[in-house]
């Protein structure tokens, strides 16, 4: 994994450096390709010695279904020229960071039990904001295994409220 961050720290320096104030909406279409590029399938066809570079592009941009900026369009060449596809998710990623970094907010992945209702997770958000003192772009994500409660990670921090992390420490002092 080292090897990959490596090699994806120069792209997206240098997608974020000419990017400017359409940081943004670049990263969008980034994570979009990023994504793209993550199926075995897609990269098995990639490495295909017989397949050219630009049947490789028209193939990412077609799955992508999404217009692509000149910029990315150019980095997508440069990738798939150099053989780097299989960076490109970690060049999505590098880049999501540079933009978070930039705007001073983090991703945020809430996993709950339940459905959240609107009202609840800006409750349960702005706490959050409070607690982590930043700005967070949450995404929610349903896990039935936590019983109930929310589990929050943040870049390598997790804040973990579910019964299901309750119980494991219920577990742990009973049988210590």
């Amino acid at each position: 994994m080292a090897e990959l961050a490596t090699i994806a720290r120069p792209y997206a320096e240098a997608l974020f450096k000419s990017a400017g104030s359409q940081a943004a909406t670049l990263a969008e279409q980034l994570t979009t390709l990023g994504s793209v590029a993550g199926n075995p399938a897609l990269r098995q066809f990639a490495d295909n010695p017989k397949v050219a570079a630009p049947q490789v592009f028209e193939v990412i941009t077609g799955v992508a279904k999404t217009a692509l900026d000149s910029k990315v369009s150019n980095l997508l060449q440069a990738v798939i020229e150099n053989g780097r596809l299989a960076a490109l998710p970690e060049i999505a990623a590098q880049f999501k960071a540079l933009v978070n970094a930039q705007s001073g907010s983090s991703d945020a992945i809430v996993y709950s039990a339940y459905a959240i209702d609107d009202a609840a997770l800006a409750d349960v958000v702005a706490s959050l904001e409070k607690r982590f003192g930043r700005k967070l772009n949450v995404r929610v994500e349903i896990d039935a295994e936590l019983i109930g409660g929310i589990r929050v990670v943040v870049g390598d921090e997790v804040l973990d409220t579910s019964v299901k992390a309750r119980l494991e420490q219920m577990k742990v002092a009973l049988t210590a």
